[in-house]
C-alpha cells in the first residue's frame, strides 16, 4: 500500500506541471542565478568603475594614473576637476572617484601614510556600494608599492641620510641606479604591507544627510518586488471568471474584452499605487524614510511602476489557463526578474555584462527611478527615461494580454 501511495504521488506530480515547475525548475533557475553572480566574484576581483582627477599634473601623478588604468580590476574614467567627478558619482555613473592631490609628485612615500605633511588622497564615494571604496583603496596602495617602487627607494635614501648620516658618492650612485632600474621594471608580486603608504580621506557624496540611508536605498527594491506578486495574484481573477463562466456572461453584454481588460488594468493600477503608498508611509513613520521631501518624484515613479506591474499581471494571467499554472509561472517570473533586476541584492554586485543585460528588465528601470529620487536626490528630469521605459513595457504587456485573451472571445 505504501508503494501504491508513492506511485500515485509521482503520477500526480507528473500531470501537475505547476507543481513540477515549482519543485524542479524554480530551484535550478535560482541556483544558476546566484551561482553566476557570486561564483564569478571568487575567480577575480570585482571590476570597479572609478573617476580619476589629477590635480597634481606631475610626472609621478601621470605614472600613477597610467598604473591604475592598467589594473584589470579598475575601469578608469577621466574628469576635469573634483566637481565633475562628484557629479558623476552622484548621478550613479561611477561608485567612487579618486582625487590625486597637489604636491603628490613632490612628496616622498614611506610607511606611516607618507608622513604628517603628506597631502591626502580624496575618495568621493557612493556608500551604497561598499565594495568599490575598499577595492580602489587597496588597488591604490598596491599600485604605489608595486608599480612605483622607485618612490619608495628615494624616500628610504633620504630617511637613511637623515637618521644615519650622509652617504658616500658611490653608495648614493648605486642606490640611484637601483631606483632607476625599479622604475622601469614590470612588477610581478604584491605586498600586503602597503596599507598605510598614503593618507586617504573618504567623503560620502550621497546619503550622508539621511537618517537611515539603507532604508532609502533598499525600500524601492522591496516595494517593486511585492508589487509584482500582488499584481500577478490579483490578475488571476480573470482566470476565475473563465472557469466559473462569468466571463461569457460579461462578454454577452455591451462590455467588450478590451473594455474589460482596461477596467482590470485600472483596478490593478490603483491597487499597486495604494500598496506603494502604504509601504512608503510606513517607512517614513517608522524608519525615517524622507518621503515628504520627495513627494513629486515618488508620485511619478509610483504611477509608472504600478501601471507596468498591473499590465504585467494581466499578461501572466492571459498566458495561463488555470490558477495553479499562474501561481507557478508568476513565482518563477517574479523571483527571477527580482533577482536579476536588483530587488533582492544590488546590481553592482553583478558582473558588468549581467548589469547591462538586466537593463532589459522593467523592474531595474523602476528601481533606478526610485533610487534617483530617494537616494541620489536628483532633479525630476532624472526619472524621464525610467518612466518612458516603464510606460513602453506597460503598452507591450497590455497589447500581449489583449492578443492572448482573444481565445476566450471565440468560446
Amino acid at each position: 500500500m505504501i508503494g501504491s501511495v508513492v506511485r500515485t504521488g509521482w503520477m500526480n506530480l507528473r500531470r501537475d506541471r505547476a507543481a513540477w515547475m515549482l519543485s524542479f525548475v524554480v530551484p535550478i533557475v535560482f541556483f544558476s542565478i546566484f551561482a553566476s553572480i557570486f561564483g564569478a566574484q571568487r575567480r577575480s576581483t570585482p571590476r570597479v568603475t572609478v573617476v580619476v582627477v589629477d590635480e597634481d599634473r606631475s610626472e609621478r601623478s601621470k605614472r600613477l594614473v597610467d598604473a591604475l588604468r592598467a589594473e584589470t580590476a579598475l575601469k578608469v574614467l577621466d574628469a576635469a576637476d573634483a566637481q565633475a567627478a562628484e557629479a558623476t558619482v552622484r548621478k550613479g555613473d561611477a561608485p567612487v572617484a579618486l582625487i590625486i592631490p597637489k604636491g603628490f609628485g613632490a612628496t616622498q612615500i614611506s610607511f606611516g601614510a607618507g608622513g604628517p605633511n603628506a597631502p591626502a588622497f580624496r575618495l568621493l564615494r557612493d556608500p551604497a556600494d561598499m565594495i568599490a571604496e575598499q577595492v580602489l583603496s587597496g588597488m591604490l596602495q598596491k599600485t604605489l608599492f608595486v608599480g612605483m617602487p622607485d618612490m619608495m627607494i628615494n624616500s628610504g635614501i633620504n630617511d637613511l641620510e637623515r637618521y644615519g648620516g650622509p652617504l658616500t658618492p658611490q653608495q648614493r650612485d648605486n642606490l640611484t641606479k637601483l631606483s632607476a632600474a625599479l622604475q622601469h621594471r614590470t612588477p610581478k608580486t604584491q605586498s600586503s604591507d602597503s596599507a598605510t603608504l598614503v593618507k586617504i580621506a573618504v567623503t560620502d557624496v550621497v546619503g550622508d544627510s539621511k537618517k537611515n540611508p539603507i532604508i532609502a536605498f533598499y525600500g524601492a527594491g522591496v516595494g517593486v518586488m511585492f508589487l509584482l506578486f500582488t499584481a500577478s495574484g490579483a490578475g488571476g481573477a480573470l482566470l476565475d471568471e473563465v472557469e466559473s463562466g462569468t466571463l461569457d456572461r460579461i462578454l454577452s453584454t455591451r462590455v467588450s474584452m478590451l473594455k474589460l481588460l482596461l477596467g482590470k488594468l485600472v483596478y490593478l493600477w490603483t491597487l499597486g499605487v495604494m500598496q506603494l503608498i502604504v509601504m512608503f508611509v510606513w517607512g517614513a513613520l517608522v524608519f525615517g524614510l524622507p518621503l515628504m521631501s520627495h513627494l513629486a518624484g515618488f508620485a511619478i515613479m509610483t504611477a509608472a511602476t504600478a501601471l507596468t506591474c498591473a499590465a504585467f499581471g494581466l499578461f501572466l494571467a492571459s498566458a495561463t489557463r488555470t490558477r495553479a499554472q499562474l501561481s507557478a509561472l508568476s513565482t518563477l517570473a517574479v523571483l527571477t526578474i527580482s533577482a536579476l533586476g536588483g530587488s533582492m541584492f544590488p546590481r553592482f554586485l553583478m558582473s558588468e555584462k549581467l548589469q547591462k543585460a538586466s537593463l532589459v528588465l522593467f523592474n531595474s528601470w523602476a528601481l533606478d527611478g526610485f533610487i534617483n529620487v530617494f537616494w541620489r536626490e536628483l532633479p525630476l528630469t532624472s526619472v524621464v527615461l525610467p518612466v518612458a521605459v516603464l510606460i513602453a513595457w506597460a503598452v507591450v504587456f497590455f497589447f500581449a494580454a489583449r492578443q492572448l485573451t482573444r481565445r476566450w472571445e471565440s468560446i
